[in-house]
């Protein structure tokens, strides 16, 4: 509040400020007086609370009060996170706080492990063993940490593979481990495709086992018709968020819930099927000639292309992230908590407002740490080049010698539009090579996530997945604002077709601001395969697990590592907008794939989610 530094500050204050209403000294006294419970009263409030200060040297008394080290576990521990877990099901406990309660459970254990080694006693019993992997290509794992997290505070023993892990690995180590479920998590769409070839390799290799799919692109939709289909021999069911994921497991493992349970997932997917299938029929859609005649009428005679500063691409390392920080756009951080609100007003919401605010605070003082200590570096590399639209849909990138460098390839809408719209392509946003105006194009690849990665393995080696998990979702959100800041930079500096441009960092967010910045594999250019030309364009060092001046890479399925890494285009048409190209028919594949020089069944596999036929 008092340096101004964020629009949200006041309800910030205003969220924390009943905290110490009265006097401080009133609330620490509240604050010690558990501290005079019996031991197991002591363990189940620090459980409960998230409080690690005392975990060891009251675990320790309560081990010296117990005949053996593991009853302290199947005694009050176990029954302290039975009420975290009945807390969270009823809504009274939210996710931050239960992987807070997760962290408290982990240092306690971590104690007894020895003790219970040196008796060669036995581990707790677990109500399960679960293998979760992100899919081969994909490195996103937030989600599934978190949903590992959740599955560990109810009783469930969890296999965690990490990320990028092939289907074969997946199953061997089901096999392996003994395992009772398996649990695929996925961001990028590619995953999609990867989590059918899962299912398929379950069914082929007779497999047993329920098959949970989980992540940002997944849904019902997609699990109901493409997955469910591929594997009969048991249960394959979408889960939608963490805190669902109990639930489904609790029924799967259940000889009383299973078969009840499953019949009505089928029945309901059968149901889902149908709706689809019947959407997809009634549909109607431009043909591609049509779309393109539909295209926008630009004057290009009267253009006067902006030109850039520079040609070719730039690095900007060891980014300050103090000045990052003020981009960052917080609302997609309480989302991936499983939080839902608009910052700020999260702080103040009635049911969420204060497990919100506790989680602010938190990301607060680990920003802080981030940026004095210099944990984690940004970079970023950009570039521009001239460019002109050719074939309709393509882009051609030129270098210094007026020579082609590369061929940027776009996808039409198709959908009919009222009120005479026309059908976008991102094409459209570049002057055409017969209309003789020389344009631009410019990229960008953008990191926040150099050391996240290491420094996130080092909490979570301390049995502290809440700061594991807490850097990962900093690192993204700082990345995001690295992307955001820089296009800032790019419109007012760089290129400078916006010189003038006065905004905040509200109106940043609501892309008020002139020119667009699409990323491959999202709406507008949803062909995740594209980022390769990008690559090669600004770091052609930069390979599958080769990392080059950008300090990213893409894996083999087109996923950025490190993950809080964005990049995109740059498009300085005033007219340039986001959109979504939505549903396209075979007739755009077709020629899409020819000037790919691609067979089409490798664009229908990257493209996918987008087709409006059955492939």
């Amino acid at each position: 509040v008092v340096l101004n530094r964020t629009p949200g500050g006041t309800d910030a204050l205003l969220a924390i400020a009943d905290n110490y209403r009265g006097g401080g000294a009133v609330k620490e006294a509240e604050d010690e007086e558990w501290r005079l419970l019996p031991v197991a009263k002591r363990l189940e409030h620090a459980l409960v609370k998230g409080i690690t200060a005392f975990i060891v040297e009251d675990t320790e008394e309560c081990r010296q009060q117990c005949a053996r080290p593991i009853e302290v576990i199947e005694g009050p521990l176990m029954s302290g996170m039975n009420v975290v877990g009945d807390l969270f099901g009823s809504g009274k406990m939210f996710l931050p706080q239960v992987v807070k309660s997760a962290r408290v459970m982990k240092q306690a254990v971590a104690h007894l492990i020895p003790f219970i080694e040196a008796e060669k006693g036995d581990k707790p019993e677990a109500k399960g063993k679960i293998l979760m992997a992100t899919v081969k290509g994909d490195v996103h794992d937030i989600g599934k940490n978190i949903v590992g997290v959740v599955l560990g505070c109810n009783g469930y023993d969890i296999v965690d593979l990490g990320v990028m892990v092939p289907a074969e690995k997946i199953l061997q180590t089901a096999i392996a481990e003994k395992c009772d479920i398996i649990g695929l998590s996925g961001l990028i769409t590619p995953s999609l495709d990867e989590m059918v070839h899962v299912a398929k390799e379950m069914q082929r290799q007779g497999f047993n086992l329920p098959l949970m799919i989980g992540g940002a692109t997944t849904s019902k939709a997609h699990t109901a018709v493409k997955i469910d289909p591929q594997y009969s021999n048991d249960a394959v069911v979408y889960v939608t968020d963490a805190s669902r994921a109990v639930g489904v497991a609790t029924q799967l493992l259940s000889k009383e819930l299973k078969a009840d349970f499953v019949r009505k997932t089928r029945e309901e997917y059968v149901v889902v099927r149908e709706r689809t299938s019947a959407r997809a029929s009634r549909t109607e859609r431009l043909g591609y000639a049509d779309a393109i005649a539909n295209k926008p009428a630009f004057d290009w005679n009267g253009y006067v292309a902006p030109k850039p500063s520079f040609t070719g691409a730039q690095v900007l390392d060891d980014i300050d992230l103090a000045t990052l920080a003020e981009y960052i756009d917080w609302t997609p951080f309480f989302i991936s908590w499983d939080l839902a609100g608009k910052y700020p007003r999260i702080l103040t919401d009635e049911v969420v407002g204060e497990a919100a605010t506790a989680l602010f605070a938190d990301a607060q003082a680990m920003l802080k740490k981030l940026i004095d200590e210099k944990l984690i570096k940004a970079r970023a590399v950009f570039g521009f080049w001239p460019a002109n639209q050719v074939a309709h849909d393509d882009i051609e990138v030129y270098g210094s010698d007026g020579k082609p460098l590369a061929t940027l390839h776009h996808l039409r809408q198709q959908t009919i539009k009222p009120d005479g719209k026309p059908n976008l392509s991102l094409a459209d946003f570049v002057a055409p090579k017969e209309s003789g105006v020389t344009d631009y194009i410019g990229g960008f690849i953008t990191t926040a996530g150099i050391g996240a990665e290491e420094l996130a393995k080092a909490y979570e080696a301390k049995g502290d997945d809440y700061n594991s998990i807490m850097v990962k979702a900093l690192a993204d959100r700082l990345a995001e604002a690295c992307a955001e800041w820089l296009h800032e930079r790019v419109r007012k500096d760089y290129w400078g077709y916006a010189r003038d441009e006065q905004l905040d960092n509200e109106a940043l967010i609501r892309e008020q601001y002139k020119g667009i910045r699409p990323a491959p594999g999202y709406p507008a250019c949803p062909d995740h395969t594209e980022k390769a030309t990008l690559f090669k364009l600004l770091d052609p060092e930069a390979d599958y697990h080769k990392a080059g001046k950008s300090g990213v890479f893409l894996t083999e399925h087109y996923a950025m590592f490190p993950a809080a890494a964005v990049s995109g285009w740059y498009f300085a048409h005033p007219e340039a907008q986001y959109f979504a190209v939505g549903k396209v028919d075979k007739d755009q594949i077709e020629q899409y794939s020819k000037r790919k020089g691609q067979d089409i069944a490798v664009s229908e596999r990257w493209l996918a989610p987008n087709l409006g036929y059955d492939d």
